[in-house]
């Protein structure tokens, strides 16, 4: 999943994640502020998984990676 963020970002999340955990992570991971964009993106949602384990998501952090995610 990250490396298919690294090569196409704007993809449709349906790609890598199904609706339902499309729906579940909505639910747990809520955005920040309004932050929230039109159209959600593959790298959207790599982000909020990324969240779950701990990443902090500041506006210099670099994408996560594929150890970020494992966490």
């Amino acid at each position: 999943m990250t490396m298919l963020n690294h090569s196409s970002p704007n993809a449709l999340p349906q790609t890598a994640l199904t609706d339902s955990e499309l729906r579940l992570l909505d639910h747990l991971v809520k955005d920040k502020g309004d932050d929230r964009p039109r159209r959600r993106t593959l790298s959207h949602y790599v982000v909020k998984i990324a969240r779950l384990g701990g990443y902090l998501a500041r506006a210099n952090d670099p994408p996560p990676g594929n150890t970020v995610i494992w966490r």
